[in-house]
């Protein structure tokens, strides 16, 4: 398991471009038949990726790392497939999630295995993963049940779609929200104008990002910003007192979790883009 310490926002500004890295960027998140995991401090979220190919995959023995029997003990779980169909098997019963669905897991889930419909075309679930205080029931959300938006204006560049799958409006969890973000053909800016949430932190993971192409992740406080390359498939860890936004050097889509004292979607503090530095 990789683990990220917080980082204070005035010691982010002395880093150069490998420190930034090392500390806000996760490159790898699937690897076949495996399953990668990467536990930050801040607010204490797990992320990472389950890729069963040939056989099923499940999470092995966190006792020492989490000091809990099962990872689920005191966490609950969104997950989000990006890869072809598969399925999440809870405590023995199968939930069926295809592409670009989800599937919310409840604290005190104790047995979780992840299998593949085809080796050809394999499930890529991605997971975020935060400290629960109450058990809620499992869901699957569908594409036609996420709260969906469309903002932006092709003018802008910034004609998107974002897809609200676990929030309340869908599920009931203790904190966790995630949902996928996906950008018009012609645009390439996300979240922009910026803003930061003092009271949530957030986890990007960056996808559909063509293998010649790339995404400009910008962060940083808003009068001292910075900004790191990332290709598909790779994640970044924004705190709260960090802008999240990008653009790419062509339309891409993007997952976010949030875990912090709210779930309220539009609780942010926007900051004018002539007032970024």
């Amino acid at each position: 398991m990789d683990i990220r310490q917080g980082i204070h926002s005035q010691h982010a500004k002395t880093l150069d471009t490998q420190g930034l890295r090392d500390e806000f960027l996760v490159e790898k998140i699937f690897e076949a038949d495996s399953y990668t995991m990467t536990y930050s401090h801040i607010d204490r979220i797990l992320f990472g990726g389950v890729m069963p190919v040939e056989t099923a995959v499940q999470f092995g023995d966190v006792s020492k790392q989490f000091g809990v029997s099962y990872l689920l003990e005191r966490r609950e779980m969104g997950i989000i497939n990006i890869g072809g169909t598969g399925s999440v098997i809870v405590d023995g019963e199968s939930y069926q999630v295809a592409n670009k669905e989800a599937l919310y897991i409840g604290k005190e889930s104790k047995e979780l295995s992840f299998v593949s419909e085809s080796a050809s075309e394999p499930a890529k679930f991605y997971f975020n993963c935060a400290p629960a205080h109450m058990k809620y029931p499992t869901k699957k959300i569908g594409k036609d049940q996420a709260v969906s938006v469309t903002l932006g204006e092709d003018i802008n560049c910034n004609h998107r779609t974002i897809n609200k799958y676990i929030v309340p409006d869908t599920v009931e969890t203790c904190q966790l929200v995630m949902g996928l973000t996906q950008l018009k053909e012609g645009s390439l800016w996300n979240t922009m104008p910026c803003h930061t949430h003092e009271r949530r932190m957030e986890v990007y993971l960056y996808l559909d990002v063509d293998s010649d192409q790339t995404v400009f992740h910008m962060m940083g406080e808003p009068q001292e910003t910075r900004h790191l390359l990332v290709h598909n498939e790779q994640a970044i860890i924004s705190p709260s007192w960090s802008i999240h936004s990008g653009v790419g050097t062509k339309n891409y889509s993007f997952i976010w979790g949030m875990v912090g004292e709210n779930q309220t979607f539009d609780d942010m503090d926007h900051i004018l883009i002539n007032a970024i530095r």
